[in-house]
């Protein structure tokens, strides 16, 4: 029997990796006001060296860090079996990168952010996994 009333779900995580400090703390706020949870990220590096990512959320991942790229970062957690949706920010898209992208399922949203395109891209990911 399901139960119905005021329960509401955890809110969903939402992974930021950045290596721009103002960048990650502004997502962060940002995102928070929309209603998710949020754990920042410095790299690819340190993403991918935690053992308790979340069965369910949704990744933002700047294109341009030291070390890897975050096309090959989400590439490294696919190959992993990590399947968490991503969107991949970037200031200068590419054809190339867009089409990269693309094939891996991954959202390409271009900084300066404006009105609520990050954050329609999220929900729009998370829609297709509900």
């Amino acid at each position: 029997m399901q139960e119905h009333g005021n329960q509401s779900q955890p809110p969903v995580t939402v992974l930021v990796v950045d290596d721009d400090p103002a960048v990650r703390n502004s997502l962060k706020f940002a995102l928070e006001l929309e209603g998710f949870a949020v754990r920042l990220y410095a790299d690819g590096q340190a993403l991918l060296d935690d053992a308790h990512l979340p069965a369910r959320g949704c990744l933002i991942v700047d294109q341009v860090m030291p070390g890897m790229s975050g096309l090959d970062m989400v590439q490294t957690l696919r190959r992993r079996g990590v399947l968490i949706p991503a969107v991949l920010i970037t200031s200068g898209e590419s054809r190339r990168l867009h089409h990269r992208a693309a094939a891996e399922g991954i959202i390409v949203v271009e900084k300066p952010f404006f009105g609520d395109g990050l954050i329609e891209a999220i929900r729009h990911l998370l829609a297709q996994i509900s």
